[in-house]
C-alpha cells in the first residue's frame, strides 16, 4: 500500500479514494496551483486535509463559516490530526493559546475566515509560521457570478504577494465556466491544473410538486420520515418561523433559523441540529453553506429558489454520506412572480438582467417534464449519459402529455400579430392579457383590442397560458430577450408551426403526485435496522459525553455497516469504511461489545 493510500486507511478510515482526489492531492504535492471542483459530498475537504500530513509545515484553510471551521476541527481532531481554528467564539486566552501553538509550530491545519486573515497584524503571522500551502474553500465566494459573493474574498489575492512561494488550492462545489474563469482570474492562480469531477448526485432523488397546501404537504412528507435529518428553506424570516412553529406544534422536533435571530440563538438552533437533538431545521438560505453533517436524509424547498446554482448547493446538504436522500421543491407560479417582483427593484440594470435569466432557468427546471438529474447536470455543462436516471418525478412517473397545437398556435400568432401591426414585441403578462380579452390601459392604447387574436384564449386563466407560453420557449418556439425589456419573439422553429401547422405536444402542468414506482436506490445500504437503531444510541451517548455532534464520532454508512456485518471483535472492523486507527482504538471495543450483546438475543440476518 502507498503512503497516500495508508494515510487515507489509517487516519480517515477510508479503503479507497473517491474521483479525482488522488490526482489532486497528487498535484498539490508536486506543488502546483490547483482549482478544483467537486459536488457536494464528493471529498473536497480530503484534498486538503490529507496533502497537510505528508508535507512539512502549516496549511492555512480559508473556510467562510464559523461553523463550518469547528466541524471541520472536531472531525480531524477525532482523526488525531492535529488542527485548530481562529475565530470570533474564542475566549482571548484561548486564542493566546492557540497562537503560541502555531508559532511553536504544534498544528499541521488552520482554518480562518477570509477577513481575518487580511488584518495587519496577520503579515508577521503568517510570515513566522511556515505556511507551506493555502487552501480556500468555497472559492465560488470570489465571483459575482456565484450565488454567494462575498467582497472579502477578493482580498485573498493579496496573500499572493506575501507568500509568493506558497501553492494555493481554490475549491468548490457549484460553479458554472464563467464562475470558474472568475475563480482562477481573481485569485491569481498560477497555470491551476484543473479538475472538475461530474456534478452528478447519484444517491439523491429529485421531485417537483405542484404547491398546494405547503404545510400539508410538509407534515405528510415528514411524517414518513420521523427518524430522519432534514433541512426546509423558506423565502423568508417569517415562513422560516411559521412553519417550524407547525411542525413543533405535532410533536415534531423542528427549530427556526435566519439572520433575524440573534447570534445566541441561531447557534444554539444549529449546534442542536448538528447533534440530532433537533431533527428538523426551517432556514432560510443563511444556513447550511458549508455544514458538514453527512446525515441530512432530506431537502425541502417551500418556496422557488432564485437560480439553480443555489438549489443545487441546497438540496447537495442532503446524503452528503453517499445513501439515498430526497429533494423536494414545492413550486407554483406565484412564487416566480414574487421572485420578479424583488428583481424589478433592483437598481443595477446588468444585475436584474442576470437575476431574470437566472431565474428563467429555475423556472423551466421546475417546470420542465425532462429527467432532473439531465437538466441539472446540462445547467453546468454536463451530459448525462442515460435517457432516464430512475431518480427523479419525471423518470418515475412521467407526466401526461396532450395535442397542445390549437393552444400553440394561438400564443404564436399572437407573438406574430402584434410584432406585424405595432413593430414593436411585448412580454409575457401583455400577451396573455391580449389573448384573454383583458381591457387593460396599454391593450387599448395600443389598440392590441383590435387584433384578431384579441381574446381568443378565454378558455385557460391566465397562469395556465403562463405555464403554455413557459413550455414553448422551453421547446424553442418562443425566445426571450435579454435586458430591461424581456420581449417575446418567435424563433425559426415558431414560425415553422405557424406556416406548416405542425403537432405541437405539450405536457400537462405539475399535479398532485401519484403511487411511486419503487427502485433500488443509489448508495442504499442494506442491515438489520434494529441493531442499527440501537448503535444510533449509543453512537449520540458517546458524542454527548464528548460534547460533538454525532457524525463526529462515526457516520451513518459506518453504522448501516456495521449493522450488516454484525463484527463482534475489534479485528473484524478491519474494512469498514470511516473507521480510521485512532477511532478503533477510542470507540471499537464499545461498539463490538454492544453488538455481541445484541446477538445473544436476537438472530443475525442475512443480506445478499
Amino acid at each position: 500500500m502507498d503512503d497516500l493510500l495508508l494515510t487515507l486507511k489509517t487516519t480517515f478510515g477510508y479503503g479507497a479514494f473517491r474521483p479525482l482526489q488522488r490526482e489532486i492531492i497528487e498535484t498539490a504535492l508536486a506543488g502546483r496551483d490547483v482549482f478544483a471542483l467537486l459536488p457536494t459530498g464528493g471529498g473536497k475537504s480530503l484534498c486538503f486535509q490529507l496533502p497537510a500530513l505528508h508535507r512539512p509545515g502549516l496549511t492555512v484553510v480559508v473556510s467562510p463559516l464559523i461553523a463550518l471551521m469547528k466541524d471541520q476541527v472536531d472531525q480531524l481532531q477525532a482523526a488525531g490530526v492535529a488542527a485548530t481554528f481562529l475565530n470570533s467564539t474564542l475566549t482571548a486566552a484561548e486564542a493566546r493559546s492557540r497562537l503560541a501553538g502555531l508559532h511553536r509550530g504544534e498544528w499541521r491545519l488552520l482554518y480562518v475566515a477570509p477577513e481575518r486573515l487580511m488584518l495587519d497584524d496577520w503579515k508577521e503571522n503568517l510570515a513566522a509560521w511556515n505556511v507551506t500551502a493555502l487552501a480556500i474553500d468555497e472559492a465560488h465566494c470570489v465571483s459575482e457570478w456565484g450565488h454567494d459573493f462575498r467582497p472579502e474574498y477578493r482580498q485573498l489575492a493579496k496573500l499572493r504577494a506575501l507568500l509568493p512561494d506558497v501553492p494555493v488550492m481554490a475549491l468548490t462545489a457549484t460553479a458554472t465556466e464563467r464562475v470558474r474563469d472568475d475563480i482562477v482570474r481573481h485569485l491569481q492562480l498560477r497555470e491551476p491544473e484543473v479538475f472538475v469531477a461530474s456534478f452528478n448526485r447519484p444517491n439523491l432523488t429529485y421531485r417537483v410538486l405542484a404547491k398546494d397546501q405547503p404545510l400539508k404537504q410538509i407534515i405528510e412528507f415528514v411524517r414518513k420520515r420521523e427518524d430522519e435529518s432534514g433541512i426546509i428553506y423558506c423565502a423568508t424570516r417569517a415562513t422560516t418561523e411559521r412553519v417550524a412553529e407547525a411542525l413543533a406544534g405535532r410533536g415534531f422536533s423542528a427549530r427556526a433559523y435566519h439572520a433575524g435571530l440573534d447570534a445566541e440563538e441561531r447557534s444554539r438552533n444549529q449546534e442542536l441540529f448538528l447533534r440530532d437533538e433537533c431533527r428538523i431545521i426551517c432556514a432560510t438560505i443563511a444556513f447550511g453553506m458549508g455544514i458538514n453533517k453527512p446525515n441530512v436524509r432530506w431537502v425541502i424547498h417551500h418556496d422557488l429558489p432564485k437560480n439553480i446554482e443555489g438549489y443545487y448547493q441546497e438540496t447537495g446538504r442532503a446524503g452528503r454520506d453517499s445513501l439515498p436522500s430526497d429533494c423536494l421543491l414545492l413550486f407554483s407560479g406565484g412564487d416566480a412572480a414574487k421572485q420578479t417582483h424583488f428583481i424589478d427593484e433592483i437598481t443595477d440594470e446588468h444585475e436584474k438582467t442576470v437575476a431574470r435569466n437566472q431565474l428563467r432557468l429555475m423556472m423551466h427546471y421546475a417546470e420542465s417534464a425532462g429527467c432532473r438529474r439531465s437538466e441539472l447536470l446540462a445547467y453546468f455543462g454536463e451530459k448525462f449519459p442515460v435517457n432516464e436516471c430512475g431518480a427523479c418525478d419525471n423518470c418515475l412517473e412521467p407526466r401526461e402529455t396532450y395535442d397542445g397545437t390549437v393552444l400553440a398556435q394561438k400564443f404564436l400568432s399572437c407573438i406574430y400579430r402584434i410584432r406585424q401591426t405595432g413593430r414593436f414585441g411585448v412580454g409575457m403578462n401583455h400577451l396573455i392579457e391580449v389573448l384573454t380579452g383583458a381591457e387593460t390601459e396599454k391593450v387599448l392604447r395600443w389598440n392590441h383590442d383590435k387584433l384578431s387574436t384579441y381574446g381568443i384564449g378565454k378558455e385557460l386563466a391566465r397562469p395556465a397560458w403562463a405555464a403554455v407560453g413557459r413550455e414553448l420557449m422551453r421547446l424553442g418556439y418562443v425566445a426571450q430577450a435579454e435586458g430591461e425589456f424581456p420581449i417575446l419573439e418567435l424563433t425559426e422553429a415558431g414560425m415553422n408551426v405557424l406556416r406548416t401547422r405542425e403537432k405541437v405536444t405539450l405536457t400537462k402542468p405539475l399535479s398532485l403526485p401519484k403511487a411511486k414506482r419503487v427502485t433500488r436506490r443509489e448508495g442504499e445500504i442494506e442491515c438489520d435496522e434494529i441493531l442499527f437503531a440501537r448503535l444510533r444510541e449509543l453512537r449520540k451517548k458517546l458524542a454527548d459525553e464528548r460534547g460533538v455532534p454525532a457524525y463526529v464520532v462515526f457516520g451513518d454508512a459506518t453504522l448501516r455497516q456495521l449493522a450488516r456485518e454484525y463484527p463482534i471483535d475489534v479485528d473484524q472492523l478491519d474494512g469498514i469504511t470511516g473507521i480510521g486507527e485512532k477511532k478503533r482504538a477510542e470507540y471499537g471495543p464499545t461498539f463490538v461489545a454492544a453488538i455481541a450483546q445484541f446477538l445473544d438475543t436476537n438472530p443475525r440476518m442475512n443480506f445478499q
